[in-house]
């Protein structure tokens, strides 16, 4: 039997994606499939195979995500976001599996958008940086896909959004189908999820009409933001509509 495997499964998008992807699959948790421990995995992969149970596809979702976290401690996203990434490259490669990996809107300067699939990338903070570098240790696997997109909670959570950085953010609850029609798919190479452009304050309003949420500014951030990471999705809206 062939399944679809998941990392990431304990946090929102895992979440999510466990409540809505059908047909078979499996969601480890860390103490039994480590990214950051080569042979966790393969034993783990060993076992299923015991099972006679093989993984086709491995959807790559684990990652430290919060760019304050990955500025105050570097080295944890090194070890999980990019060696965590080399070692299921690696894993994948040696077994044969598709590799489906979720990226971020942040590879790119935030000076050039909409961008699309092979606008050059230009990471500006640190957290941005360890997802290119697992983009490059994925590009080097040709049985891959990588998705780039950005999103949050159903609800707005925070008290105040920025007027003058722009997204094509979208709440979980929306990103997960689209990311469920690649992984389903045959595709392989690099592509783009998101919304039509609009600033981070009026994606909050949008998924949060009736709450009240302050205007800020990314001058106020203690981290450098990309000023506009929007992004040019015409290739997945041909994708759905079976243009290729």
């Amino acid at each position: 039997m062939e399944t679809t495997l998941f990392t990431g499964g304990s946090g929102l998008l895992g979440k999510t994606m466990q409540e809505v992807f059908d047909g078979g699959a499996l969601f480890p948790t860390s103490k039994v499939f480590n990214v950051t421990e080569f042979h966790s995995m393969y034993e783990f992969l060993n076992k299923l195979e015991r099972e006679e149970t093989s993984v086709s596809t491995l959807v790559h979702m684990a990652a430290l995500t919060s760019p304050p976290k990955v500025e105050e401690n570097s080295m944890l996203a090194l070890e999980t976001n990019i060696i965590g990434t080399a070692n299921v490259v690696k894993l994948c490669h040696d077994r044969g599996i598709r590799l489906v990996y979720i990226s971020t809107d942040y590879v790119f300067s935030g000076e050039n958008a909409p961008y699309s699939e092979d606008d050059p990338v230009c990471p500006v903070n640190k957290y941005a940086v360890s997802k290119l570098g697992g983009e490059c240790a994925v590009r080097l696997y040709d049985k891959h896909a990588i998705i780039r997109l950005s999103f949050g909670q159903n609800e707005f959570p925070y008290p105040a959004a920025y007027v003058d950085q722009w997204t094509s953010r979208l709440p979980v609850k929306e990103i997960v189908p689209k990311i469920i029609r690649i992984i389903k798919s045959d595709f392989l190479g690099t592509i783009h999820i998101g919304s039509k452009p609009r600033t981070v304050y009026d994606y909050a309003k949008s998924i949060s009409p009736d709450k009240e949420i302050k205007e800020i500014s990314i001058k106020d951030s203690k981290t450098k933001i990309p000023r506009d990471t929007s992004l040019n999705t015409t290739k997945f809206d041909t994708f759905v509509a079976g243009g290729w």
